[in-house]
């Protein structure tokens, strides 16, 4: 069977253990947000959380989303209208903080980066299909550590600045969507479009290695653990949901404390 062919008919299949994956960690950013809303608005004293651990924890959970939607893409059907969902509720999101709590708006959150990814990939698919997976794989992760640190006004990783960026690239929205962060930019949930991007193209080229492999057809990925997979493939409409709920019940719950 050709790898076109393998992959049609992988674009027709579901796979538990993806949605599990994704269920994991969609109940572990629940459990991030709740911790956050009871810190930064009801002013629990929590040092930790405001530590490298619970940094960790964070980049664990968005790391593992935005890879996933990478590896996800070349398995998914109707890309145009999945990213145009996303996307819409991307301006939901930013509509609604900026409206009711301003003090904690998310613009270009990670619903934002996520469909401009899947929008982006439709005329990207192409050209990245001619760089061998291998290859396409290893120097877009590579591209990604490079500029990790580019909303600081660096290349570089985490602790490691090599290179300044000139500060003139860091003025207005379009050049904040892309990564150079304006000073006076302020959000609670902010994924520019770098370099989250080249670490979405990494679990693309992933996902295209695995197709050639043939590798969706072992047996683990039909692992199926109800209470993970279940959230896992209503992840879109949960995340929606998941921050109007926990606001509800802390309310309530300092309400009656």
């Amino acid at each position: 069977m050709s790898r076109t062919a393998v992959q049609t008919e992988n674009r027709n299949r579901r796979y538990a253990l993806i949605d599990s994956i994704r269920g994991i960690t969609l109940l572990s950013m629940i459990c991030y947000h709740g911790i956050w809303d009871l810190v930064y608005i009801y002013g629990l004293k929590w040092s930790w959380y405001k530590g490298s651990a619970a940094y960790i924890w964070q980049q664990s959970i968005c790391w593992t989303f935005i890879f996933l939607s990478g590896f996800c893409w070349p398995l998914g059907k109707k890309p145009v209208k999945r990213g145009l969902l996303v996307l819409g509720g991307s301006v939901l999101v930013t509509t609604v903080t900026c409206l009711i709590m301003p003090e904690s708006r998310v613009i270009f959150g990670v619903l934002s980066l996520i469909g401009s990814c899947m929008l982006l990939m439709i005329p990207l698919n192409k050209l990245l299909k001619m760089i061998p997976s291998e290859a396409g794989s290893f120097f877009s992760l590579l591209l990604f550590v490079l500029t990790r640190n580019i909303n600081r006004g660096f290349l570089g990783f985490e602790a490691f600045n090599l290179i300044k960026l000139p500060g003139e690239w860091y003025r207005g929205m379009v050049a904040t969507y892309l990564g150079f962060t304006a000073p006076d930019f302020f959000s609670t949930d902010y994924f520019s479009l770098f370099p989250w991007l080249f670490l979405f193209i990494g679990g693309y080229y992933l996902s295209h290695i695995f197709i050639k492999r043939n590798l969706f057809n072992i047996s683990l990925f039909q692992w199926n653990f109800a209470p993970f997979s279940i959230p896992g493939r209503y992840s879109f409409w949960i995340y929606l949901l998941h921050q109007p709920v926990l606001y509800l019940a802390c309310f309530c719950i300092f309400q009656l404390l």
